[in-house]
């Protein structure tokens, strides 16, 4: 009952203007996967037609009740990661999967967990020691630094370990990523989006996390080359940043 309760209280509340995303420092703090998981959010709350401003807190990960990031604030209410809050949405009447079935919608949550980003930065040794721990530190001074970027890299290490990525090699890395292009590009094909000629949450997050390794600074640009060998992929990311993120107004 009182779940009930909050979905229906959830769902009577209008959408704010005021809603807010939060963030790492933009500039010199956020990594590569919260990058891809913060424009991912974006992405899909632009695609619900749904405001949001976007506000870069160097605190942002201790802000998060969960401690995952991004999150938004809407309202009283607080969620964290594009699956909660694409249900958020939904109990709120925006949502942009409800014309799948459910074999489409299988099939969007499994191409939905081919992506990793996580790998790369802490795990390859070159990243986290260059660009990794040096910005996740930039905001706190020296030893705090130090310490907060090693437990992070420990944190994700034994996180990847779980799931059985501890052991691979930077070439596996990659070559789990261009299996993940290929299945991806098929699935597009010549659509617009994955599933014809409306987006869902899984363009949101490709968008976001192939935008993000498209345009970002790393020790190699092997995985950018990786994803350009696909150019249906490249002119989908086109696609949803002329939609979605240029400003018509000009």
């Amino acid at each position: 009952m009182c779940a009930c309760m909050f979905l229906t209280s959830t769902a009577a509340e209008p959408w704010p203007e005021t809603a807010t995303l939060y963030q790492p420092l933009k500039e010199d703090q956020i990594l590569l996967s919260d990058c891809a998981s913060s424009l991912a959010v974006q992405a899909y709350l632009r695609m619900c037609n749904l405001p949001v401003r976007v506000a870069c807190r160097a605190n942002a990960e201790y802000m998060s009740p969960s401690g995952k990031i991004p999150f938004i604030q809407v309202g009283n209410q607080v969620v964290s990661e594009l699956g909660p809050i694409v249900q958020f949405t939904k109990a709120k009447g925006h949502s942009l999967s409800d014309g799948l079935d459910d074999v489409q919608r299988a099939e969007m949550k499994a191409y939905m967990e081919l992506l990793h980003t996580l790998y790369i930065q802490w795990c390859d040794d070159a990243t986290a020691a260059e660009i990794s721990r040096p910005r996740y530190s930039s905001p706190y001074s020296w030893p705090l630094s130090n310490i907060l970027a090693y437990q992070k890299q420990y944190e994700v290490r034994r996180k990847m370990n779980a799931i059985g990525w501890g052991g691979k090699t930077l070439e596996q890395v990659y070559e789990d990523v261009s299996q993940c292009c290929q299945a991806l590009s098929q699935r597009l094909g010549t659509q617009p989006f994955f599933f014809n000629k409306q987006p869902t949450e899984l363009d949101a997050l490709v968008f976001g996390h192939l935008f993000t390794i498209l345009t970002t600074r790393l020790t190699s640009t092997e995985l950018a080359e990786r994803i350009k060998s696909y150019s249906n992929l490249l002119s989908f990311c086109r696609r949803i940043e002329q939609a979605y993120f240029e400003d018509k107004s000009s």
